[in-house]
């Protein structure tokens, strides 16, 4: 396993890291989540990424258990606070009620005494950034969290927040977008702004919700039990369903047989050549599929595979910088409640 230093901090992250967005809680139970981690662990990967949204908080639980008897030193723990978790008013968003509430409650189902990385999930117009940014400032300095960061912020925002930080003396040297070979919204405006205030990023779904596995067929129903017919993942993967996006990405598979690898391990390692990249987050169901997209570290694409890379997807890739925070066309970006009066 190759590791990166996560932007100008000091903390260092596996180059492939493991999340568990729609598994751990949804499609896994803890035994196969269990075995999971230990996929993980045994391929190197020691950076682990939740969410308190994720199932409800079942996910920071089974990711917790699953880690019970590791080193805490030896790992990178991350997760995330924002998205609602129930129906009460302050069950959601970026409020210093929320985020220190939100904090302790991450904490005591993940096992731990701290966070090394603890994101914004999304931005809050409705809460001044001054409070957000001094709530996580009064936590780090309480010592349950190490580092913070952001998820799906734009570069507007990205350098607020960083300006807030600086004169709280608090270490925010992160961002996690949605990244890959076709969902590329944050390269004209967040990359650049992340090279530029020293944020290094952690991608999320580098492997389009699986569809740059090549598992997926043009013309062809969806393989039982894969993402797209889940009735969770399914909502995520539609934008990705066109015969015209699917049939370019089959023409993925020479470039990857090229470069001696998978598919996935070509998806992975083409988001970990990009500028301000330390990480890209995977999911698994299966251990076996973390022992092979692990690899991906140590997978070396030229600039002639990466331009027939682009020559291939050019077409169907999206760009818009617009749709940062909106993960695909079919979920909205999550909006705080209109201010009262």
């Amino acid at each position: 396993m190759e590791f990166r230093q996560l932007g100008r901090s000091g903390l260092r992250v596996s180059a492939v890291a493991y999340g568990n967005w729609v598994t751990h809680g949804n499609q896994l139970d803890d035994d196969a989540a269990a075995a999971c981690v230990a996929a993980a662990l045994d391929a190197g990967i020691t950076t682990f990424d939740t969410a308190d949204r994720y199932a409800q908080g079942r996910a920071e639980e089974a990711l917790g258990k699953a880690l019970s008897g590791v080193r805490r030193s030896s790992i990178e723990l991350c997760t995330k606070v924002c998205l609602p978790v129930g129906p009460g008013a302050n069950d959601a968003g970026l409020s210093r009620k929320h985020i220190i509430e939100g904090c302790h409650a991450s904490l005591s189902r993940l096992g731990t005494d701290y966070l090394d990385l603890y994101q914004a999930h999304r931005y809050d117009d409705s809460v001044p950034l001054e409070e957000t940014m001094l709530a996580f400032a009064d936590l780090v300095r309480q010592g349950k969290v190490l580092y913070v960061g952001a998820s799906e912020w734009t570069a507007p925002q990205l350098r607020a927040g960083l300006r807030l930080a600086a004169e709280l003396h608090i270490p925010f040297i992160a961002n996690q977008p949605q990244y890959s070979m076709l969902w590329r919204v944050v390269e004209a405006e967040v990359s650049p702004a992340c090279a530029d205030l020293g944020l290094g990023q952690l991608a999320w779904s580098p492997l389009a919700m699986g569809v740059l596995t090549g598992r997926y067929e043009p013309g062809a129903r969806p393989p039982a039990g894969s993402r797209a017919t889940d009735g969770f993942g399914g909502s995520f993967i539609a934008r990705y369903s066109s015969d015209l996006l699917l049939s370019r990405v089959r023409r993925l598979r020479p470039i990857a047989e090229a470069a001696g690898c998978t598919m996935a391990q070509l998806a992975v390692a083409w988001v970990l050549r990009q500028p301000t990249v330390a990480g890209a987050i995977v999911g698994a169901s299966r251990p076996e599929q973390l022992a092979e997209t692990a690899k991906a570290a140590t997978v070396r694409l030229d600039d002639e595979l990466m331009a027939e890379i682009d020559a291939v997807l050019d077409e169907v890739v999206e760009r818009d910088p617009a749709k940062t925070a909106r993960p695909n066309d079919v979920m909205p970006a999550w909006r705080p409640p209109p201010p009262a009066g």
